[in-house]
């Protein structure tokens, strides 16, 4: 049973406005932003030499793992109606979770942690860091709530500290001995991995993955604000950069998507969940999609793709042409050459996509990448140049 904490911020995130206007909009109205609750935890994991893992073409695996890791808190926060900034980072993810669900949270991605080792021999870092350290430690961290499209809202920060605890989780990994007998306590229902890669939309030929990360913090609002507004200049709204369109959408009829979702949700019934799974591919292909339902819930799909995400870092995935590339690549050097960002990046011609369905109608969200580990190869020049601490 859920505790009432003292505080009463367990829903502190359910309360907050979502403010109905762009994300360059509202990063011109600090104000807006609030300061989280001190008693709230910073959930981090992780996927370790997630580098090695891409390049043994894992990609798929990688990102569906860090999915898998949103999807256990996004179900125990569901149990209790309550609402939790997540975020998504291709080998790995972010979230943020009142005190009342912290031993639960733990414990299942300890869970997950434990089977992923056994199943892939990959090791995810899991961590957690109260919000109090990050204030005493005096990192700035804000945050608020966005409508990025009609249906979804996402959580936008301000502040290096989601970006402070995540280093320190990594530096403080511990292992964890698996439990196989308390898996079936993992929940993983509703993740899905069932697409195949996925090419951009007509007229665009790229899949652009960017990580920027603003030098001076008191800086982040102005400088990524023009960086949306020449992103938009460029390229156009939010809506017209998304790499996912219904056109490009294809259900993979491969029976290893589907084992490596039952690997990961270790189902009570996996031979008979296993079976459903692939039959619901050809169910979906030849009669659900064709419907009115199966395309609103495609039309839906586009719009729950999470294809933007501002932790203190901008992450972003663009759809495009080379030729607006290089326009937005020649203004963020001359922002990187006066000292005002570092960033990484990484071109691929397609998209992959993994899934959280709790139901069809508008209860689902879609994470997003660039093929070949997208975020993981932007990041591996962004340390590089960080390391170097010296902008090209």
């Amino acid at each position: 049973m859920l505790m009432k904490n003292n505080s009463d911020s367990t829903l502190f995130y359910n309360k907050i406005k979502k403010y109905k206007g762009s994300v360059s909009e509202l990063l011109s109205q600090p104000s807006i932003f609030q300061s989280l609750p001190m008693d709230w935890e910073i959930i981090v994991t992780d996927i370790e030499n997630s580098t090695n893992a891409v390049q043994n073409g894992l990609s798929e695996i990688v990102n569906l793992v860090a999915t898998g890791s949103i999807v256990a808190v996004l179900n125990i926060a569901a149990k209790y109606k309550i609402d939790i900034p997540f975020f998504f980072g291709g080998d790995g993810a972010t979230m943020l979770i009142p005190p009342t669900l912290l031993s639960e949270t733990m414990s299942v991605l300890n869970l997950h942690k434990a089977n992923i080792k056994k199943e892939f021999d990959i090791n995810l870092r899991v961590g957690s860091y109260r919000v109090a350290k990050i204030y005493d430690e005096k990192v700035a961290l804000k945050i608020a709530k966005v409508n990025i499209t009609e249906l979804f809202a996402i959580p936008i920060i301000l502040g290096n500290g989601l970006l402070h605890a995540e280093s320190i989780i990594k530096s403080n990994d511990h292992q964890f001995e698996p439990n196989v007998e308390s898996l079936n306590l993992l929940n993983l229902e509703g993740m899905e991995c069932r697409w195949d890669k996925i090419p951009p939309p007509e007229n665009t030929s790229e899949v652009v993955c960017l990580l920027i990360d603003a030098i001076n913090v008191d800086e982040q609002a102005s400088v990524y604000k023009s960086i949306l507004d020449k992103a938009e200049k460029l390229y156009g709204p939010h809506n017209h950069r998304n790499p996912i369109s219904i056109l490009s959408l294809r259900l993979s009829f491969g029976l290893d998507k589907i084992k490596n979702e039952m690997v990961l949700r270790k189902p009570r019934f996996y031979f008979f969940e296993t079976f459903k799974a692939w039959l619901s591919v050809f169910v979906g292909k030849y009669i659900y999609f064709p419907s009115s339902s199966g395309q609103s819930y495609l039309n839906d799909l586009v719009q729950l793709s999470d294809i933007f995400i501002l932790d203190g870092r901008i992450n972003m995935i663009i759809s495009g042409t080379s030729k607006q590339r290089t326009k937005l690549v020649k203004f963020l050097d001359k922002l990187e050459s006066k000292r005002k960002i570092i960033y990484g990046i990484h071109v691929s011609k397609e998209s992959i996509i993994s899934c959280y369905v709790q139901d069809r109608k508008k209860h689902h969200i879609h994470f997003i990448n660039g093929s070949n580990g997208g975020y993981t190869q932007a990041a591996i020049l962004l340390k590089k140049k960080l390391k170097n601490k010296t902008p090209k």
